[in-house]
């Protein structure tokens, strides 16, 4: 053989293995592309999957805050209900007392029995009393007492009669009322010096 010929000969190899390391170069190619594809394709799942995950949650957000609006408005409404209906159960049932003050104002302008109309007014009083303690509603006992700001409201002060009643209360100008525990109208009183 020539030198030509094993030149030719010899190129095909040459060609072949260029061939065979373009080919693996590109095999490799081909394999990381398609490695790039599926993680981008498994990147696009997980973000549809996060985006469905982030509707859904707003989705229930967006709800619970709804129930909660209407939760608000309905207990509102109810509670405005009820101060109305409550403040109507105790006038109602102050209304035979008033009856009861009816009458005797009318027994009183005709009668000359003046025992009989104080009898009357004592039995209106103590019906009252008694429906203010159905209520909860109770004086406050406060004459011979220290003197408590958060109960007894002091208008003034004399000399103490004795020495036991100095820096106390020695009579009640106004009595005070608590509704169950609650102060609701303070005693105004007099301190004893």
């Amino acid at each position: 053989m020539s030198k030509k010929n094993k030149i030719k000969e010899e190129e095909p190899v040459k060609e072949e293995l260029v061939n065979e390391n373009v080919t693996g170069e590109v095999s490799e190619d081909q394999s990381m592309e398609s490695e790039e594809k599926c993680l981008c394709e498994e990147a696009e799942d997980d973000l549809t999957l996060a985006k469905k995950a982030f509707e859904e949650l707003n989705d229930k957000h967006l709800r619970l805050q709804a129930e909660f609006d209407n939760y608000r408005k309905r207990t509102m409404r109810e509670k405005s209900e009820m101060l109305k209906s409550a403040g109507e159960s105790v006038l109602s049932n102050i209304l035979p007392v008033i009856d009861d003050f009816d009458r005797g104002l009318a027994v009183m302008h005709s009668s000359t029995d003046l025992k009989a109309v104080v009898e009357g007014m004592d039995l209106i009083y103590s019906k009252f009393q008694e429906f203010l303690n159905r209520n909860g509603v109770k004086p406050m006992e406060c004459v011979g007492l220290e003197l408590d700001t958060d109960l007894h409201e002091a208008i003034t002060t004399i000399p103490a009669p004795n020495d036991e009643l100095k820096g106390k209360i020695v009579d009640c100008v106004q009595k005070g009322y608590v509704l169950n525990d609650k102060v609701i109208r303070y005693a105004k009183v007099v301190v004893g010096e």
